[in-house]
């Protein structure tokens, strides 16, 4: 189980499961690879959303050490299996969490290594290597993963782990850590701040997966962050911005020459007088 020092940053471990099947469809990173994974539309603008979730926000209440206590006993006596939650001497207690990955565009991993399995995720990363080539795969689709954290874990901690025991090598701030919850019917999406507690949000809404999942998805936000790209990736946006503005003014004098030929035809063909 993990442990904390005082004034410490929060460590802690991780146990893995998959839903899904560990396949990876992998190239090795070129300026084509770019213009192929990254559009100025999906990268640089809002995308309009394909789902029929909603933004919400809603308080989460503080609680005395004896309504921690409670909680976590509440907690454990409504699961079915062996994910509970522990009470430490320091206040502070351990527990897993659920975290669905909905990853649309690829992640990038140093070229050196293969892609990694969910066999080798557990086992943990490799040395680490100066990274100056990269390849491209898709993360499974839908894949969960269980995480032990503590009570004092952050959003962001979880995110940077995550890609971690990946070996992946893209900046965290592109991805954000959602809750996900149902209610009357309807589906609640809601981004976590970086230093929001997952265990805490976990502990007030029960283990019920309805109440709240922890979904791990883009960060599309609609403002860019452009501190989080590389300079590969900030020149391959410029050339694309250039092919798309080219091909959009193609597009127009291709429109404007046809009015010109009907209108030049309608002319010829009306009688004088």
């Amino acid at each position: 189980r993990a442990k904390a020092d005082a004034g410490s940053t929060p460590s802690f471990e991780m146990t893995w499961s998959s839903t899904t099947s560990s396949g990876y469809c992998s190239q090795e990173d070129s300026d084509s690879e770019l213009e192929q994974y990254f559009t100025a539309r999906t990268s640089l603008a809002r995308r309009p959303r394909r789902d029929q979730d909603e933004p919400v926000e809603w308080e989460t209440p503080d609680l005395s050490q004896a309504e921690i206590e409670q909680k976590i006993k509440e907690y454990n006596a409504q699961i079915n299996s062996n994910l509970f939650m522990s009470l430490n001497k320091d206040g502070s207690y351990t527990g897993f969490i659920k975290v669905q990955l909905k990853l649309v565009r690829p992640v990038s991993v140093p070229s050196s290594k293969k892609p990694p399995s969910l066999q080798d995720a557990r086992r943990g990363p490799g040395r680490s290597t100066s990274v100056r080539r990269r390849t491209s795969f898709y993360l499974p689709k839908d894949a969960v993963k269980h995480l032990h954290v503590l009570s004092r874990t952050r959003a962001r901690e979880v995110i940077e782990a995550l890609l971690r025991k990946f070996l992946v090598v893209d900046d965290p701030r592109k991805f954000a850590l959602f809750e996900r919850a149902e209610r009357h019917g309807q589906v609640y999406l809601r981004k976590l701040l970086d230093d929001e507690q997952p265990l805490r949000l976990r502990l007030l809404a029960g283990p019920s997966d309805k109440a709240l999942t922890f979904v791990l998805k883009e960060n599309d936000s609609g403002e860019v962050n452009w501190d989080a790209f590389s300079m590969p990736e900030l020149h391959n946006f410029l050339r694309i911005l250039q092919r798309e503005e080219e091909e959009h003014l193609r597009q127009i004098l291709q429109k404007y020459s046809y009015c010109r030929q009907k209108i030049q035809e309608a002319l010829h063909a009306c009688p004088l007088g």
